[in-house]
């Protein structure tokens, strides 16, 4: 009997060893290629620091200096306070307010200020403060969110909604500030009890053609529905009464005829809908009150959710921090040099 294993077997074997091999030489190579990764970017950034380390008497100076010149700008520098507005706008008057923001920092970047004044119905002198407005989209709650996508999907046709894609990441990615219900208006200025007057101003920009539009054309289809909901509601009242003179006419009657001639036959009860005209009384009646406090609750084109303060809150943002971002600014102008200089010695002298 043959101790030989067959020759498949063994063609076998070796094609898995050698597929081993060359899995294990590939990991090799990827392991040894991040390992020179990491010692590449670690060589740069301790041969950044090595001129630091170096020279730290003089980078420590520089970099106090730096300090103490952004100090003494931001103490020079003339104070900015910011202040913020919460509106809630309806009719679409939210791109009146998007382009009168716009419109407001174009009159300050060309210091028309007179314009300005008429606008906010201040002082020229008192426009002057005003630096810059912006405008973003208000708090929203990730309820809110999925309540707004929802209702674009059901706006939308279902077969380009499928054929798109349009899932709620991709929803949320393309929404732009007009996307919102809400909008959060900041004002910045010189002067910090400026912005209880700006609110003349903004109430301005929420009246237009367009919007006084759509109120008066939602008032006409308001009123259309209530009066075809008072007529029904007339209908079912008049129903009502029949049904109830029915029933009255029948007890008085006995419910029981009689053929001359025959023993007393009894007489059908006539079927009548008075709980269902019941029920729908009560959705009519409920429909008319809707609208009702529909438009009294909206009958604005915008409402305040929140108000500017009266006293404007210190402007804090990190690029006026310039005590902090001098010595920022000088140690990356220190390593950037160096390196400059290595390179181009390392130039200069390669042959």
């Amino acid at each position: 009997m043959s101790e030989k294993l067959p020759q498949g077997e063994q063609t076998e074997e070796v094609d898995l060893g050698q597929l081993f091999i060359a899995i294990g030489k590939m990991f090799e190579k990827l392991f040894s290629f991040i390992g020179k990764v990491f010692r590449t970017l670690f060589s740069i950034i301790i041969y950044s620091l090595k001129p630091l380390v170096n020279n730290i008497k003089t980078v420590l100076v520089i970099l106090m200096l730096a300090a103490i010149a952004g100090f003494i700008i931001e103490k020079l520098s003339k104070p900015v306070f910011v202040s913020s507005m919460l509106v809630k706008p309806y009719f679409d008057s939210k791109y009146q307010l998007a382009n009168n923001v716009e419109y407001f920092n174009a009159l300050i970047k060309a210091k028309d200020y007179n314009q300005l004044s008429k606008i906010f119905e201040f002082d020229s002198v008192v426009a002057k403060e005003l630096i810059a407005f912006d405008i973003e989209i208000g708090p929203e709650t990730p309820n809110d969110l999925l309540v707004e996508y929802d209702t674009y999907i059901k706006g939308i046709d279902s077969t380009l909604a499928q054929s798109q894609e349009l899932t709620y990441e991709s929803f949320i990615e393309n929404r732009n500030v007009l996307s919102g219900s809400t909008f959060s208006i900041t004002a910045e200025s010189y002067k910090k009890d400026i912005f209880v007057s700006l609110d003349k101003g903004f109430e301005k920009t929420f009246k237009n053609q367009y919007s006084e539009k759509l109120k008066d054309l939602r008032d006409k289809s308001f009123k259309i529905k209530r009066e075809t909901y008072i007529k029904q509601l007339e209908r079912s009242d008049s129903l009502q009464q029949i049904y109830l003179q029915v029933l009255k006419t029948e007890s008085e009657e006995g419910g029981k005829i009689s053929i001359e001639g025959l023993l007393p036959m009894t007489k059908e009860k006539s079927v009548t809908h008075e709980y269902d005209l019941f029920n729908q009384e009560i959705r009519l009646r409920d429909s008319i009150r809707s609208l009702d406090e529909q438009l009294i609750t909206k009958s604005d084109f915008y409402d305040v959710l929140s108000n500017f303060e009266d006293i404007g809150t210190p402007e804090k943002k990190f690029e006026k921090r310039y005590s902090i971002l001098f010595p920022i600014i000088a140690l990356t102008i220190i390593v950037l040099t160096f390196l400059f200089m290595k390179a181009f010695k390392f130039i200069k002298d390669y042959e």
